[in-house]
């Protein structure tokens, strides 16, 4: 298997799926219409989608019902990182290499914008219900999964700690915290609903969620690392952003050889865990080692 090809492959996919179920910019209100593709079409690694679609086929899924999820899911990660780059937040003036929402379309219109991305991913989460009414139990326990994970009890409630806590001197519990809500939440999401839409056992939905908890992890310790060691230009974002806002990050707190040790340890576990599975993707092993071990 040629993985960066197939990759590339499947991002192009994946950007068909989130135009489609994009909104067509018309009516009086179509500035924010505008300001939504723009985001969401502004490239990225389409890791959620793409661990979702995989997890997905791995456990024998072939219908398009797992589509708006996909779109959903990534509409939810850009509505945050729209609201992340605000002023009142990290104040970030670059995103994947080109100029923020506040930068583009102002404060005001920034703020509507992630509201609109979070209210439209569940418009076209819902969608999936008229495509296939007889899978409704399964959507529904999809959509709960969507809806805590992307919540307080998930990612929002890892950004309001991580907030709270801009300035002041965290501990491991906390840094874990922050992360396991604020970055390992969506990833959960992705493999737990691309493994119950599939119709994989609770068991099986469990495994998942305890691998992607590892996966996220590791990615999170990752981006501190890269937000140290990277570059503007090959990061497409400022580095040492973190500083800069006086976070409190795993590489600051344990430093940058134990920050890498940490990362190895949970790649090798995660896999583990992934290699024990009864269902086996070898695509969605190779993008996990991939993405874990980047280097932007």
């Amino acid at each position: 298997m040629n993985f960066n090809a197939e990759r590339t492959r499947k991002v192009v996919e994946i950007e068909e799926i989130l135009r489609k179920y994009l909104p067509d910019e018309e009516g009086y209100q179509k500035k924010i219409m505008e300001a939504m593709e723009y985001n969401l079409m502004a490239g990225g690694k389409r890791l959620r989608p793409m661990l979702m679609k995989e997890t997905y086929t791995m456990f024998g899924g072939e219908s398009k019902i797992i589509e708006p999820f996909m779109a959903a899911l990534e509409m939810i990660h850009t509505y945050s990182l729209v609201h992340d780059d605000l002023p009142s937040m990290d104040n970030d003036d670059y995103r994947r290499g080109r100029k923020t929402t506040h930068i583009v379309y102002g404060e005001g219109m920034a703020v509507l914008t992630g509201d609109a991305l979070l209210n439209y991913a569940f418009e076209t989460a819902a969608k999936a219900f008229d495509m296939e009414p007889e899978q409704s139990f399964l959507i529904g326990k999809a959509m709960q999964i969507l809806g805590k994970k992307a919540g307080i009890y998930g990612m929002i409630g890892g950004q309001v700690v991580d907030v709270e806590s801009a300035g002041q001197k965290l501990d491991q519990e906390v840094i874990t915290f922050i992360y396991s809500l604020k970055t390992c939440a969506l990833i959960e999401t992705a493999m737990m609903i691309g493994a119950v839409l599939a119709g994989a056992s609770e068991e099986d939905v469990k495994k998942v969620e305890s691998i992607a908890w590892k996966v996220g992890m590791a990615f999170q310790i990752q981006d501190d690392i890269l937000d140290v060691t990277s570059t503007d230009e090959v990061l497409g974002k400022p580095v040492h952003s973190d500083e800069k806002n006086e976070k409190t990050t795993y590489v600051t707190l344990v430093g940058y050889q134990k920050a890498k040790e940490e990362v190895e340890r949970l790649s090798i576990e995660a896999i583990f865990e992934l290699e024990n599975l009864e269902k086996q993707n070898p695509y969605l092993m190779c993008l996990i080692e991939k993405l874990i071990h980047r280097e932007r």
